[in-house]
């Protein structure tokens, strides 16, 4: 009898430990995720990135001089990010987000929030 105890209990545990994970990864998948782009040899890269509502996007200044990230019409602008700087942004709500850098107009980049 204790030994038909021990194999319900161990199967409730398999059972739920199963369940456990699924959640977990469920809430994993669902959590923001963060995109890196480098500003590094005078250009963004990757140039363009595509990421969901409620990502960060994280530039970092690899260059040696100082770069902007200044989206077009004007949802994002870092300001100046000096060499070993960084500038984040959560994208809010969906659609394409051109960028440059206001220093050097010739880098140019993107945000795509699908």
């Amino acid at each position: 009898m204790r030994s038909l105890a021990l194999m319900v209990l161990a199967g409730l545990l398999v059972s739920s430990t199963g369940e456990e994970a699924r959640s977990l990864a469920a809430r994993a998948a669902a959590r923001p995720a963060t995109v890196a782009v480098a500003i590094e040899g005078m250009k963004f890269a990757p140039a363009t990135v595509t990421v969901k509502p409620g990502d960060t996007v994280v530039w970092t200044n690899k260059d040696i001089v100082a770069h902007t990230v200044t989206e077009k019409a004007g949802t994002f602008d870092s300001k100046i990010i000096p060499p070993g700087g960084t500038f984040k942004y959560v994208a809010r709500k969906k659609g394409s987000f051109a960028y440059l850098c206001s220093l050097h107009q010739p880098m140019t980049g993107g945000v795509n929030v699908q």
